[in-house]
């Protein structure tokens, strides 16, 4: 058994399929083992003073064993024989005293990755604690210099890197290396009531593709300033325009529709909608785990089954679920390798690098005909309801008249119903990929504003 895309073995491959193996011996009818070990650090820093410098290392390794069609999940962060040894034997207990679970197993072997492209997603540069002070002071700096900017919430900078292994019973072995680095600011503009906060992050997988600090403080300054004073807005219906900077939560609804484990258990709005137009004609949002540098890339899925790219959306029409084994094997059909999974639980659906193609207009096209309407900056809350579909969250922004933006605007909600909105949504062509979960400026004409 070799790790996938590499002929040696490695020390941390050896221990778990050394773990495998004494489960195979002591009862189990199939085993995985996962490990990830890494390290990280982290600073803050607020009003021209260092703050906190935090750094972690370690090492976890979880387990997951099966008597017939009864499973348990166990995990450790002690490596030593001795313990790995107590966790082999309590998850043996336990899942021989779990209740049955008819869709639990390994993925179909003719699934498993077989290679391990390279997704570049590893930079070995590790900053030292300096270096992210300066990082993190030069972003506050250049949101402090923003005039109208009265205090700050602190900035940050991060960096992380660390390296997955899973092992399987049935013969994967896979691994893989990434890192992140990441700058963020949070200041505050006005004074006394009339007081606005606003923030600017980066992240990236390798340093030189962040954002320059001082570029991030002047958004966090500039987007504060132009916050303050905000007005109410009337009650209506009204085109509403989401930036970037929550447009995404767009497809991230979509992404939880469509979760393989939503649909097995009848709890989607969309869970009849297979093969239909969910959203307008020349709606296009792709799932792309293998996109280079990509913030959630992955060479194979938390079960060992191999990456591709695929588009959810084709045309407007849902193409497929979001799958795991387990769900795909309750609804009759086959993993799509999309499972995802953390140290002590079950393998379960989850996204890659998903995001909406861009369409044709400008974000200044897109809007130029809207007489009133609504920008959308923040979202506040959570008020979706996965089952039916309904929408309503709190808000602000700036108010739109005559294609232009006008003043600040706050307090208010919008509201709506999911499937409608799907199908009411025309993208901007500004889409960049800066989140993992990416789509460009988008408009949904008709939504129910409820403000003064």
């Amino acid at each position: 058994m070799g790790v996938v895309g590499d002929k040696s073995r490695s020390q941390p491959v050896e221990v778990l399929v050394e773990l495998l193996a004494r489960a195979k011996r002591k009862g189990a009818s199939a085993a995985e083992a996962v490990m990830v070990h890494g390290a990280s650090m982290s600073v803050t820093y607020r009003l021209g003073k260092r703050e906190n410098l935090n750094r972690a290392e370690g090492r976890d390794i979880g387990l997951r064993v099966f008597v017939g069609k009864q499973q348990a999940m166990v995990a450790t962060t002690d490596t030593s024989p001795a313990a790995l040894e107590t966790l082999l034997d309590r998850a043996l207990a336990m899942a021989k005293a779990a209740p049955e679970d008819p869709y639990c197993g390994l993925v179909e072997p003719e699934l498993l990755a077989t290679s391990t492209p390279d997704l570049d997603m590893l930079d070995s540069h590790e900053p030292t604690g300096d270096e992210l002070y300066e990082r993190a002071a030069e972003a506050e700096d250049a949101a402090r210099a923003v005039p109208g900017i009265t205090n700050s919430d602190g900035a940050g900078a991060g960096w992380r890197q660390g390296e997955v292994f899973l092992i399987t019973s049935d013969g994967f072995a896979g691994g893989y290396k990434s890192s992140s680095f990441s700058a963020s600011v949070s200041v505050v503009g006005g004074s006394g009531t009339g007081m606005e906060t606003d923030h600017a992050s980066n992240r990236a997988r390798h340093v030189r593709d962040l954002r320059p600090s001082k570029d991030i403080g002047a958004e966090a300054g500039e987007r504060a300033v132009r916050r303050l004073n905000p007005r109410k807005v009337e009650t209506g219906s009204l085109p509403v325009v989401f930036e970037p900077r929550v447009s995404n939560s767009m497809i991230g609804h979509l992404a939880s529709a469509i979760n393989g484990a939503s649909i097995a258990r009848g709890t989607s709005f969309l869970r009849n909608e297979m093969g239909k137009d969910v959203f307008a004609p020349g709606i296009r949002i792709i799932d792309d785990p293998l996109r280079k540098r990509g913030l959630a890339s992955r060479p194979f899925d938390g079960e060992g089954v191999a990456c591709k790219r695929m588009a959810l959306i084709d045309n407007g029409v849902l193409t497929t679920w979001l799958l795991s084994s387990a769900p795909a094997r309750q609804l009759g059909l086959k993993t799509t390798g999309h499972a995802a999974r953390g140290i002590a639980g079950a393998p379960s659906p989850s996204a890659s690098n998903l995001y909406m193609e861009a369409g044709t207009l400008t974000p200044e096209e897109l809007m130029a005909d809207i007489k009133l309407g609504v920008y959308i900056t923040d979202l506040i809350g959570f008020g979706v309801n996965g089952v039916t579909g309904d929408y309503s969250r709190g808000a602000a922004g700036f108010l739109i008249e005559n294609g232009k933006l006008g003043p600040a605007i706050s307090e208010f909600t919008i509201a709506g119903n999911l499937k409608d909105m799907f199908k009411r949504i025309t993208p901007a062509n500004d889409l960049k990929f800066r989140y993992g979960a990416d789509a460009p400026t988008l408009r949904l004409d008709g939504m129910t504003v409820a403000g003064k």
